[in-house]
Formats: structure tokens, C-alpha cells, sequence
């Protein structure tokens, strides 16, 4: 019995630490990269805060949010009890809901990298989905470590996001 409880813990363990992980490359180190290799190696000429909105969008809001809604609608359950911290069966239609917002906005997210055009709308959706859900958060009292990530992660971006389309305009 106490090997199973191990196994059981490690496992949670493991899938906490790749959550963890998909956050942080996703929503911080894949777009920063991005950034700094499209700037350097292709595009010198085009003004940062171009770049920025091009890779936050892709990663941040296409990639990020694609994975998320993939996961919600095939488990919701992880997102109910690992986000949320819902045990009952009863918020799993709404989790798949969820998901399938998710991956429609994050269809469109990855699809800016062919269509420029996209990146703006995109980006004032991510920044009110993540600006609200990072606040929400915040509100709450007792917060596991993915709820702190994923906090902090969604109040960062929505302010790059808030940033970007400062800087450039709603279109």
C-alpha cells in the first residue's frame, strides 16, 4: 500500500512540475527567446514592440491557450481539481466549455504567424481573458502553487499584452 501512495504522489509531483514547466516556457521563456532570435537573426529593422506582440500572441495566447483547451476538453479534470480546486464532477461540462474557448482562441493565436492581421484582436482578447483571470486569482485566499503561477504568469502577460497594444493600436 505504501508503494502505491508513493507512486501516486510522485506522479502528482511530476505532472505539477510539467505544468509548471508549460507555463513558464510558454507564457515567459519560449516568447522572450522568440523575440530575441527573430530580432537578431531577421528582423532588425522592425521595432521590438512589433516582435513582442508577434510572439506573445504565438506562444502566449496561440500555443498557451491551444495546449490549455486541448487538455480541458480530453481532461477536464485536471483544470478542476489542479486550477480550480474542484473535486465534484459537476464543473467538468463547464471545464470542457472552457477548453473549447481555449482552443479556438488559441487556434486563431497561432494562426497570426501566417496572418499578421490577427495579432492586435488576439492580443485585446488575451489581455482581458488573462487581466480577469489573474485577478481572479489574486482574490483568492488560499492558493496552491499552480494557482500562484498561474497568477502571476496571467497578470504579466495581460500587462504585455496591455503594453503591446498601447503601442501599436487596437488594429
Amino acid at each position: 500500500m505504501p508503494a502505491a501512495v508513493s507512486v501516486s504522489s510522485t506522479g502528482g509531483v511530476c505532472l505539477r512540475a510539467m505544468y509548471l514547466l508549460a507555463v513558464v516556457l510558454l507564457m515567459a521563456l519560449l516568447p522572450i527567446s522568440s523575440i530575441g532570435l527573430d530580432h537578431f537573426l531577421f528582423q532588425r529593422s522592425v521595432p521590438i514592440v512589433v516582435l513582442v506582440g508577434k510572439w506573445f500572441v504565438f506562444w502566449a495566447a496561440g500555443a498557451r491557450l491551444f495546449l490549455a483547451g486541448v487538455r480541458q476538453l480530453f481532461q477536464p479534470r485536471f483544470t478542476a481539481e489542479k486550477i480550480f480546486g474542484l473535486t465534484s464532477s459537476d464543473a467538468l461540462p463547464f471545464v470542457r466549455e472552457l477548453g473549447v474557448a481555449n482552443l479556438a482562441t488559441g487556434t486563431v493565436g497561432m494562426l497570426s504567424l501566417v496572418k499578421p492581421s490577427f495579432v492586435p484582436p488576439i492580443a485585446i482578447v488575451a489581455a482581458i481573458f488573462y487581466g480577469i483571470a489573474g485577478v481572479r486569482h489574486l482574490t483568492e485566499r488560499e492558493k496552491n502553487l499552480n494557482q500562484n503561477v498561474a497568477m502571476i504568469t496571467d497578470i504579466l502577460v495581460s500587462l504585455v499584452f496591455i503594453a503591446y497594444i498601447g503601442s501599436v493600436g487596437p488594429g
